[in-house]
């Protein structure tokens, strides 16, 4: 486990999730359908809404308490008299989830969603028409996007004229109400007859334009369940039976059985991985990440298996039923060799249990391959020593001799078990706000768990499965003492968080830095404000986070950067956008950034999905989809979409006084220095230009 933690550090920083950089993603298409097709006035009919959305994607539903995050779906009816409304659009099954980045409840769809919405027939022709907006995200790469479209419903047929004597009359659609920002501008809406718009934005060179390289992050999963099984090797359960096992092939001199061996150890845990497949789909991985009753269970089995590995008890298989496996792997042949790799499976499953079961809650990802994978590399490198000393049986004489070093591996691992359940614990505790588990309170037991586990390495206290020679010897090895020096470092690289501190390498580990009850970088945000050219539009309801100065219209920002002779800073963003806040917590926070962004560039926030109308004399007709484009959402979203062949959120933009791109746009990307080489190779290339 302290291997696979280290290990996710360094995939994360070398390879990092690269998705598609130029490209209009459409996760989720819609259709419609009617409960009726021919109807007479004073009827009801169901009108039906479906989305079918893309693998790893999930789209927000109509209706969560959380009013100001992620974007929901709506539905908005153009005003007829041929129909009316009963009651409101319904979402259909929705799933529930826990929104770290709003830290509210929020519900979403995976794999389809569907709304309905009922209305009246009150006359012969009917049409019902409106648009609808909806936001769909993906864990995966960390984009959201922003999406709408029109519904018409025209083929449904009205047999007769008059309506049914009732005593409740249907809610007739009435049109949303516009709240222009220049009240001496308010006109009645125009929907025709637009001018479309002058294309004026950044320019996109095609040679600029990245690939998707997303298909990587298996492979370093498949890195992390592998270096899992090199890890269960070294325990107590595991280590002894491997000069056992391979005496007993050498002794038979049949490399072919101890190959079949190996291969079998392959094949049962690759199946255990086969049939949990179907239960790490989307819906499983979303309710295993969020919901609070998995995750308490989860955080009970890490305690559980910890504390057996620090020898409180220890967690065994029914002798019964070892002893059955064992008497099939007595017959030979290679029916009896695969019972013995099964007896092994099973013997050892006492250690390799909280590892197997780390790597499956691991694989939780949407994913049908991941815990395939999972179990196929963890069981690659558990096997494979088995089959490497059968074959060459000489390099056993170079194998260490069993003794009290594999309880230490097995308590250390029981120590890092521990010290990871309270990571399932956090979540339950934000689900329900109970602040049982604050950042501080995590960071604390971690310390305290770090430094029991260094005073271990140097023999300062026994536990019950140390005994023998190795636990009366007071003596420390090099070996104890250089990992003790690793995690007492760590134990310094800690401490400074209990006062504020982001210890941004353990992000994903800890409560957000909301949960935090003294925040010394928001502290210092405030001070030394960049400077920038005039009072920004929008500032009034629209803000830059870490005390920035910036601006909220593409065109006053141009102006700005050119008065200065200053690249220009695009910030695609949106306030239903979960990535674009945790990019801005945990990027833009760090001095390195912040620096570069108060000092090099003008910074410009465009807000995709506000729904701020603007004057009609600033509305256009795209040119990209001959929509007329009233409000600084609707906008912004053009722009991006029409200058730059892109309409996920986050997505940053490097623009030269000429309106050129400098370099290539940058998604969604946690790593820092990432960042900074690419504000640095923008301020570069806008230097070279100028």
């Amino acid at each position: 486990m302290l291997l696979r933690n280290l290990v996710t550090l360094l995939v994360l920083y070398l390879i990092g999730i690269c998705p598609l950089y130029a490209q209009v993603l459409r996760p989720a298409k819609w259709t419609t359908q009617t409960s009726a097709t021919a109807v007479n006035a004073g009827d009801e009919v169901t009108l039906i809404f479906r989305a079918t959305i893309e693998n790893n994607w999930y789209l927000y539903s109509s209706e969560f308490a959380c009013e100001d995050g992620p974007i929901k779906a709506s539905f908005t009816f153009q005003p007829d008299k041929s129909y009316g409304l009963i009651g409101g659009i319904v979402a259909i099954n929705p799933i529930d989830k826990h929104d770290k980045i709003f830290e509210c409840d929020v519900k979403i769809f995976k794999g389809t969603a569907e709304f309905r919405q009922k209305i009246k027939v009150l006359s012969s022709p009917l049409r019902i028409s409106g648009t609808y907006e909806y936001q769909v995200c993906t864990e995966l790469t960390g984009q959201c996007v922003p999406g709408d479209g029109e519904f018409l419903f025209d083929k449904i047929k009205v047999t007769g004229s008059k309506l049914p004597v009732t005593d409740s009359k249907p809610q007739v659609p009435s049109p949303k109400p516009q709240a222009p920002l220049d009240s001496t501008s308010a006109q009645p809406p125009a929907t025709i007859n637009q001018p479309p718009a002058t294309i004026v934005g950044p320019q996109l060179d095609p040679a600029l334009v990245q690939k998707d390289v997303t298909g990587k992050s298996l492979w370093g999963f498949f890195i992390l369940a592998f270096l899992a099984g090199l890890a269960a090797l070294l325990t107590p359960c595991v280590f002894p039976m491997i000069p056992m096992t391979v005496s007993f092939f050498t002794g038979r001199g049949n490399r072919f059985q101890a190959l079949m061996y190996g291969l079998s150890i392959v094949v049962i845990y690759s199946v255990i991985g086969a049939v949990l497949a179907p239960l790490m789909g989307p819906e499983t991985a979303n309710q295993l990440s969020t919901e609070w009753i998995p995750n308490l269970i989860f955080f009970s089995v890490f305690i559980v298996f910890g504390l057996s590995f620090l020898g409180l008890f220890e967690i065994t298989l029914p002798g019964t039923f070892i002893n059955k496996v064992d008497q099939q792997a007595e017959k030979g042949g290679l029916l009896g060799v695969f019972f013995m790799a099964f007896t092994l499976v099973l013997v050892s499953f006492s250690c390799t249990g909280p590892l197997v079961g780390s790597i499956l809650v691991s694989s939780a990802g949407g994913e049908f391959l991941k815990p395939i994978i999972g179990m196929f590399a963890f069981s690659m490198a558990f096997a494979i020593p088995f089959t490497l000393f059968a074959f060459f049986p000489n390099w056993l004489k170079s194998l260490p001799k069993s003794g009290g070093w594999l309880n230490t591996v097995k308590v250390v691992l029981g120590f890092i078990e521990i010290a990871l359940a309270f990571k399932f614990l956090s979540i339950a505790d934000q689900a329900f706000h109970w602040h049982i588990l604050d950042r501080e309170i995590n960071l604390a037991i971690w310390i305290v768990i770090a430094a029991l586990i260094g005073i271990y390495l140097m023999k300062g206290f026994r536990l019950p499965g140390d005994n023998g020679k190795d636990a009366e010897d007071k003596t420390v090895s090099v070996l104890r003492v250089s990992l003790a020096i690793i995690t007492f470092t760590f134990v310094v690289y800690l401490v400074p968080g209990m006062w504020g501190a982001p210890l941004k390498a353990l992000a994903g580990y800890l409560p957000p830095m909301a949960t935090h009850d003294f925040d010394l970088l928001a502290a210092n945000d405030k001070e030394n404000p960049n400077k920038i050219c005039d009072v920004p539009k929008y500032a009034d309801f629209l803000h830059l986070p870490h005390g920035l100065n910036g601006y909220f219209d593409y065109k006053q920002a141009l102006a700005c950067a050119r008065q200065q002779h200053k690249p220009l800073f695009i910030d695609f963003t949106g306030h239903g956008c979960t990535n674009c806040r945790e990019m801005e917590a945990r990027v833009w926070s760090d001095p390195q950034v912040l620096k570069r962004l108060k000092e090099d560039y003008v910074v410009v926030a465009l807000y995709v999905d506000d729904k701020t109308e603007l004057p009609e004399n600033q509305w256009y007709t795209s040119s990209y989809d001959n929509k007329v484009k009233k409000t600084i959402g609707k906008q912004n979203a053009d722009l991006q979409i029409a200058n730059l062949n892109n309409n996920a959120q986050p997505f940053y933009v490097l623009v030269g006084n000429d309106e050129r791109v400098l370099v290539s746009p940058k998604p969604y990307d946690l790593n820092v220095e990432n960042f900074v080489k690419y504000l640095d190779e923008g301020k570069g290339k806008f230097k070279t230009l100028n």
